[in-house]
């Protein structure tokens, strides 16, 4: 027997919603860097900043990942909740 992978991913079933997300995270990663971005002029400097714009938004990536902060973010911010609440269409 074969496994099939069905699209049940939330980033399937409501692909705005994985892009608010990753917006969100990107934003608010260049937000924590942007200080260090706009102090560096060259391009290795500036590369420590992009870096760390980087990691943080993957660390916020993987923090918005976690079931329970996803359960969180459908209470307090359900816009950026991986799947709509019940009955609701955003």
């Amino acid at each position: 027997m074969t496994a099939s992978h069905e699209a049940d991913a939330s980033q399937v079933r409501y692909p705005w919603r994985a892009v608010v997300r990753t917006v969100f995270q990107l934003v608010v990663g260049l937000a924590a860097a942007l200080p260090m971005i706009v102090a560096t002029s060259g391009l290795p400097a500036t590369a420590a900043g992009i870096g760390a714009a980087l990691a943080i938004s993957a660390t916020i990536t993987r923090v918005m990942s976690v079931p329970a902060v996803n359960a969180a973010l459908a209470i307090w911010a359900p816009w950026l909740a991986a799947e709509p609440r019940a009955g609701g269409d955003l």
